[in-house]
């Protein structure tokens, strides 16, 4: 895909549920209580279980890599975690969006995107960044 400076790119949604959680968890070796237990995650002021910063920021690259189509494409991504990513204990579990629009696209063929990432209408990312190789 040849991208453009302005260009807007669609929307990419994650479904993100508590098993999602609970795998990653054993796979990240974060086995921080607040991404399994309700009780311990209200307990220290939370809205409930949260997702991984890391596993939310897994899922930004894979809406890049799905934009650019190619993995090895990406060279950079680079986000502020702002709001935490609850996820209810329902068989839905929540869904995490991604869009981003081209900053600017350079002679050699880097692009630079802003992306945006929001969870029940919030967004849960700032200052996210990603630079890529255009293909």
């Amino acid at each position: 895909m040849a991208f453009a400076k302005g260009q807007q790119l669609p929307v990419q949604t994650f479904r993100v549920t508590r098993a999602d959680l609970v795998r990653y968890a054993g796979a990240s070796g974060d086995l921080n209580p607040i991404h399994w237990s309700e009780r311990t995650a209200v307990g220290v002021g939370l809205p409930g279980v949260i997702a991984h910063g890391m596993y939310t920021m897994a899922l930004a690259g894979r809406a890049v890599t799905g934009w650019v189509g190619s993995a090895d494409a990406v060279l950079d991504i680079g986000v502020r975690f702002t709001r935490p990513v609850p996820v209810p204990d329902t068989d839905e579990g929540t869904e995490v969006a991604f869009t981003a629009v081209i900053k600017s696209v350079s002679e050699d063929d880097l692009v630079t995107f802003d992306l945006t990432a929001t969870c029940a209408g919030e967004k849960v990312l700032a200052q996210a960044r990603v630079v890529v190789k255009q293909i």
